[in-house]
């Protein structure tokens, strides 16, 4: 299939498995610049472009991998936005995750076990 090169759009080499993205489309020379992830640059010839095995593809979540001068705070996220629940939470696809029945039923289970709990201590106490 061919791909028109976008400027900013992310392709992944079908043969190499290597992910990059367009940088630059020069017209005029008639080539197309591109940069892998790892961050090194190539020009390809824009008829040549056409006879890659290519396909387009998501940005890579961390698209950092090239670019040398981001600081991960400006990426906009931090680790610190998950709550202790997220994190217990499975977070691949096709695992499947507690239902909010199992949910309900595990805080149930340990408000009954800090009551009892509490009853034990009072009884001791007294």
């Amino acid at each position: 299939m061919d791909f028109d090169p976008i400027t900013g759009n992310w392709y992944r080499h079908l043969d190499k498995g290597e992910s990059f993205h367009v940088v630059d489309i020069d017209e005029e020379a008639g080539n197309v610049e591109i940069q892998y992830f790892d961050g090194a640059l190539d020009k390809v010839d824009l008829d040549d472009w056409y006879e890659l095995e290519i396909e387009p593809m998501e940005a890579p979540e961390d698209w950092t991998g090239p670019v040398d001068d981001v600081e991960r705070d400006d990426l906009g996220y931090t680790e610190t936005d998950m709550g202790p629940r997220e994190w217990s939470e499975p977070t691949r696809e096709g695992v499947p995750s507690r239902t909010e029945e199992e949910k309900n039923d595990e805080e149930t289970k340990e408000w009954g076990e800090m009551q009892s709990t509490g009853e034990e201590q009072r009884e001791e106490e007294g």
